[in-house]
């Protein structure tokens, strides 16, 4: 790695920070430029986990309010991203790089669909919160959706917000506000559990990780300061159409 190549991953961290604070869907931008800077996929994947994994912390402070009253909810969704988020971390430690590289187009292009549908979801989400449902009571149900996602999370993680708060939006009666809140506890516990695992696979490129790290901060940091004066949707089209021309080029490059 020479100076420019920790730049140029410094440069997407700040993107993927910036972007994660206000549309979601910054692996898409740091996790293809790792590759491209020659980092074997699955050690990418694995140091782009532990670096983003900070910004996670910021979502969590700064929805606090909305999640400080949540504490039984937090008892059955907690534990269940701490649990998936482990197994998936093991799963991909246990891939093997060629297969895992042969799975990244697939990836990147669910996380891409994910990404696309976010505003669907939320809009859906927002009409179901003014009716009423017949189960209100059976929320322990939710843990078993949220570890299944949670194990998506800790193999890749793109996307999984929207998986999350999908499930969440099903199986809870709130507000978009209050369930969102819930959704950043879940993906920091889902992240934070790989990245903790992660930490001793050996397969962290720690100068990497900790550059990324530091422009990943100051990315959110730009990102909670623009909040208002970009269109999240527009950020996000970018995004996803970015994600699908990485993915068309794994694809054709094998």
């Amino acid at each position: 790695m020479t100076w420019i190549n920790f730049l140029l991953a410094g440069l997407a961290a700040i993107a993927a920070g910036l972007v994660n604070a206000l549309a979601g869907g910054g692996t898409l931008i740091t996790f293809p430029t790792l590759t491209a800077l020659g980092i074997p996929a699955l050690a990418a994947n694995v140091t782009n986990t532990v670096a983003l994994c900070p910004g996670y912390i910021g979502g969590i402070m700064a929805q606090w309010k909305d999640l400080k009253d949540q504490g039984k909810r937090l008892w059955l969704v907690a534990p269940a991203g701490v649990i998936g988020g482990l197994i998936g971390g093991y799963l991909l430690l246990n891939t093997g790089e060629k297969l895992f590289r042969a799975l990244v187009p697939f990836l990147i292009l669910l996380a891409s669909a994910l990404l696309a549908i976010q505003d669907p979801v939320r809009a859906w989400l927002v009409r179901r919160a003014s009716q009423k449902k017949s189960t209100p009571n059976q929320q322990w149900a939710v843990s078993i959706p949220i570890g299944l996602a949670a194990i998506y999370g800790g193999y890749f993680g793109a996307g999984l917000s929207v998986i999350v708060l999908s499930v969440l939006g099903l199986t809870m009666d709130d507000t978009l506000t209050r369930l969102n809140a819930l959704k950043q506890a879940v993906s920091f516990s889902a992240n934070f559990a790989a990245a903790i695992f992660f930490l001793f696979s050996g397969k962290v490129l720690w100068p990497v990780a900790l550059v990324m790290a530091v422009g990943a901060l100051i990315g959110g940091n730009l990102g909670g300061r623009l909040a208002g004066r970009v269109k999240p949707a527009t950020l996000r089209w970018m995004v996803v159409t970015i994600g699908v021309i990485v993915s068309i080029i794994y694809f054709v490059r094998g």
